[in-house]
């Protein structure tokens, strides 16, 4: 089986993360991961890019982390696809399926609503998957928000989320709705035991595999320690 990492962040662009992309890289390479997707904070998230920049330099500088970890995994052998994280009003949702390009294409993704942006990656052909959409916070998460026709996929487990009940409440909504259940470890760090994902029986080298996956529900097993299942 071949362990992929759904949800991280790089210190490029993520401004919660300490670990740079190589980093990342690096970290998850020994860990025996063949895949990670950078899905660092949009700029309605925790991002380290100024608002006043052109979109383009935004853009640019928003894409560095994943380009620093993609040119540190070509050399160690360890598949470093591109997605992101989009923040909405403390819900938070992982696209995948785009590119640097889309989103250069894109420059009005701050003017749009969250349906809309969801329209548009499926246009692209992606997926979106609702990272720990039950997920409390009381200092930025004040209402639990589901978009179930929106999403593909649920994060069943995240490795951030500090109660078990928060990931069985997110399993519940996958069955419920039929969405493809999937984890994550939201890596902000080097170091530490709380590293998750999923399992395929073949090796994901392209996104348009995991958007396969999610999409046709053809991710094999989750990967969870023992301890928080």
């Amino acid at each position: 089986m071949f362990k992929t990492e759904t949800h991280m962040h790089t210190a490029e662009c993520s401004a919660c993360a300490s670990a740079t992309g190589a980093q990342q890289a690096k970290q998850y390479k020994e860990l025996g991961y063949s895949t990670i997707i950078i899905t660092d904070h949009f700029f309605n998230g925790n991002t380290t890019v100024e608002k006043w920049l052109s979109w383009e330099e935004r853009i640019e500088l928003f894409c560095k982390g994943y380009e620093n970890a993609k040119e540190y995994g070509d050399k160690i052998g360890l598949n470093v696809l591109f997605g992101l994280e989009y923040a909405w009003k403390g819900a938070d949702f992982l696209a995948y399926g785009i590119d640097k390009q889309w989103l250069l294409d894109n420059p009005d993704l701050m003017e749009i609503s969250v349906h809309q942006f969801c329209d548009r990656v499926h246009q692209n052909g992606g997926a979106i998957v609702h990272a720990h959409p039950f997920r409390e916070a009381d200092w930025y998460i004040f209402d639990i928000k589901l978009l179930p026709w929106h999403c593909d996929g649920v994060e069943i487990y995240n490795a951030g989320n500090a109660r078990k009940e928060w990931n069985d409440r997110a399993k519940w909504y996958a069955e419920q709705y039929h969405l493809t259940p999937t984890a994550g470890s939201d890596c902000h760090h080097v170091g530490g035991d709380r590293f998750f994902g999923i399992e395929t029986d073949y090796e994901i080298k392209d996104i348009s595999q995991y958007v396969d996956a999610v999409k046709n529900n053809k991710i094999a097993g989750l990967v969870v320690p023992d301890k928080y299942k």
